[in-house]
Formats: C-alpha cells, structure tokens, sequence
C-alpha cells in the first residue's frame, strides 16, 4: 500500500499547536466554507476551485479521519532522528526491560514547554522509564527545548528528543487531537495507555509508572 504524506503544515493548523481541540477548529472551517453570505452553491461547479484548495481540504479530511482512530497496540517500527547528532533512533534502540513514552509536542505549545518542566522536575519518579520527546518541527526549533523548559532531563540516559523526519509518528502510531499527547508502551511493546492535552503531573506519574 502506498504510504501516504500527510502535510504537516495542515497537521500543525489542525493541531493548533496547543492544547486546543481539533473538531472546534474543523468546524469553523467547515461553517466557513459553506455559508458564503450571498453566495447560491447549488448547480455551482466547484471544478474550477484551486488545486492547492481541493488538496488542503483532502488532507484536512485524512488527518480528521485518522484522529478517529485507536493508537497502535504494539509499538510499530519507525526511524527517528536524534536531534543534537541526527543519528538515526528505531525501535532496536529502545533499551531493553523498561516501558517507554512517547511524548508528540510542538517546542512553540506551551502547554507542551509545561508538561516538560514537570516531568523534569519530577525525574527522580521516573528514571527508570524511556521518555522520548517527538516532533516533526525543524530540528533548529527543538534543539534546545530540554535546556530551556526542562533542564532536569538534559543530558540523562534514559530521555531523548527525537526528530520525526519522515513522519512515522502520524503515518504509523497515532494522529492525535490536541498537543502534548501521552503514549506509553511496557517493555514488551504493547500499548498500556494514551492522552492528549493536559493532565495533571500527578496522573501523569501515575501512568507512566503503574
């Protein structure tokens, strides 16, 4: 099957790049499209419409349709990026007897710069658990994201900032609503559990250690 891009420019609008449903935002693009005031849409051809416009609302429709879906239940292959050396991070990587999660973020979301400095605080709790901070941003956006928001976790074993390159994330694990979105797997690689948006540091303790 032909695997399909999906544009993260329209991932990120979707997204809002924050702690804001997607579905309000689909929704005033959809109000907006369809009640031009004035504007009689019926026996109207729409095939004169932009090409750029048709494949915007395309890829708006497959990224909606994949947000609908379930997270895989066990963890897929994928390849990462480091984001300090670029050197190249999959599954074979992840050590051994611990669980791992995932965190998608945007570095500009501020609830995602908040999530960071928790965890960071609260290390000592979860040192013994993969924590791997994914985007598909510029890698010169994310590059000090740790030193700035969570300096606790630069430089530990068990923590890594990972460039999503290719966008395996979306393609392979899971599209989410809202930005950070939480996804931990035991170390057998099966799905334990998953959230987006907040979450309070305490629960997300509770999750990532249960």
């Amino acid at each position: 099957m032909k695997k399909m891009m999906i544009s993260t420019l329209i991932l990120s609008t979707i997204l809002g790049f924050s702690s804001c449903s997607n579905s309000t935002n689909n929704t005033n693009t959809a109000t907006e499209v369809e009640n031009h005031e004035g504007h009689d849409h019926s026996g109207h051809d729409h095939s004169t419409h932009s090409p750029e416009a048709t494949t915007a609302e395309a890829q708006q429709q497959t990224v909606e349709e994949l947000s609908q879906k379930a997270p895989a239940p066990v963890l897929p292959e994928f390849t990462f990026y480091k984001v300090k050396s670029g050197i190249s991070y999959t599954q074979q990587d992840i050590p051994k007897g611990k669980k791992s999660a995932f965190i998608l973020f945007d570095p500009s979301c501020g609830h995602c710069q908040l999530e960071a400095g928790q965890i960071a605080k609260n290390y000592a709790k979860l040192k013994n658990i993969n924590i791997y901070f994914v985007s598909m941003n510029d890698p010169a956006l994310m590059a000090n994201f740790l030193e700035t928001f969570g300096k606790e976790l630069v430089g530990k074993p068990n923590v890594e900032v990972l460039y999503d390159k290719n966008q395996d994330f979306i393609q392979k694990i899971h599209v989410p609503k809202q930005f950070p979105a939480n996804y931990v797997y035991t170390a057998e690689g099966k799905l334990q559990s998953y959230w987006d948006g907040d979450r309070k540091i305490e629960e997300i303790i509770k999750e990532y250690t249960k």
